[in-house]
């Protein structure tokens, strides 16, 4: 188990672990660990910039193999309002999983048991997930587990969520957000290595994908496009039911 925090899942030799820790809590060696895994995925990742995404958060989700960090995804859980109403909301940051752990399950069962955990420390009621991504295989995840989310290829926005997304852009990324195209541009973006941007032969003709390349197109430049969905036990597809009900054990986390 990486220290600065406890196990959600019993570690073994072969079996990859996950631990949910709060940023503050993260000790030298898994900051290092976090930066090497990032810049072997991504073209045009600083080291400063890296430590400033990483201090506007307040959680990391770790996945490790052994002693080894194999992923991991960053979260900024706050509390905002929304047409009057009090609205919590999780902010997905820098997301990496290597190629070893792609076909385990453990990030999306490991990642709802920790989001449920954290949502419980927020006082709204309603509570989202904000998403940017700049990769498909990111951008995937939603209609996996998530029965409405959005943008979609199916079905238009409602206005509704048309306004709430573009409310929460907004106030996140200010200038950098594009309304017009729902896309964010960052000053400094990091991009995909072209190993991971590469589409596998048949992939692009999934609706989904081929909406992804079709509404960020300049995803290779680093374009990351704002998603967004309710965090809701209705909103679950059948695989999102069913990582809920095999729940990581020992869901613990350090709040040091």
């Amino acid at each position: 188990m990486l220290p600065g925090g406890r196990a959600l899942v019993k570690p073994g030799a072969t079996k990859i672990s996950a631990e949910l820790a709060a940023q503050s809590a993260l000790t030298a060696g898994q900051r290092d660990a976090m930066f090497q895994l990032l810049t072997a995925h991504f073209d045009g990742v600083a080291r400063g910039q890296f430590e400033q995404d990483l201090a506007e958060k307040n959680w990391v989700l770790l996945l490790a193999r052994g002693e080894r960090l194999v992923g991991f995804t960053t979260l900024l859980a706050y509390e905002t309002e929304f047409a009057g109403e009090p609205l919590a909301v999780i902010y997905s940051g820098d997301t990496i999983v290597a190629a070893e752990a792609w076909g385990s399950t453990l990030l999306p069962r490991a990642w709802i048991a920790a989001v449920n955990q954290v949502r419980a420390s927020l006082t709204p009621t309603r509570c989202v997930w904000l998403l940017l991504t700049s990769g498909f295989r990111t951008y995937r995840f939603l209609p996996v587990f998530w029965r409405e989310f959005w943008p979609r290829w199916d079905v238009s926005t409602p206005p509704e969520q048309v306004q709430l997304l573009e409310h929460l852009a907004c106030e996140r990324f200010g200038p950098q957000f594009n309304p017009t195209t729902g896309l964010v541009r960052f000053d400094r973006p990091q991009r995909l290595c072209d190993v991971l941007n590469h589409i596998p032969a048949g992939r692009a003709t999934d609706p989904h994908i081929a909406f992804f390349l079709g509404r960020n197109p300049g995803h290779v430049r680093g374009d990351e496009l704002v998603c967004l969905t309710e965090i809701a036990l209705e909103n679950l597809t059948p695989a999102g039911w069913r990582m809920v009900n095999s729940p990581v054990h020992e869901f613990s986390c350090d709040t040091r």
